[in-house]
C-alpha cells in the first residue's frame, strides 16, 4: 500500500498508534461501505471485530490506493452515515 505523508505523521499520534496496518488493508480491499467526496477521495469503512466491533473508517487519495486517513469513526453504525 501506498500512504501520503499526512497519514505517516498521523498514524504516529498516541490516538492512532493502535490501528494496524492489516486492518487498513481490510478496509481498502474489502469494505463494507464507501462514499466518494466531490474532491474525488474514497471514504471506506469496514467493522473490526479485534478492535471491540468500531468501525474503521480510512480516506484514499482519488487514485484508489493511497492512503490519507484512518480512524475508528465514532459517528458511523453501519447502516447509515
Amino acid at each position: 500500500m501506498k500512504y501520503t505523508w499526512y497519514f505517516l505523521y498521523t498514524h504516529g499520534r498516541p490516538d492512532r498508534q493502535n490501528i494496524r496496518l492489516e486492518w487498513i488493508e481490510r478496509v481498502v480491499l474489502r469494505p463494507d461501505h464507501e462514499v466518494i467526496q466531490v474532491d474525488g477521495r474514497i471514504k471506506r469503512w469496514k467493522q473490526i471485530p479485534e478492535a471491540e466491533n468500531r468501525y474503521l473508517r480510512v480516506i484514499l487519495l482519488d487514485d484508489g490506493e493511497t492512503v490519507h486517513n484512518a480512524f475508528f469513526d465514532r459517528s458511523f453504525r453501519g447502516d447509515k452515515i
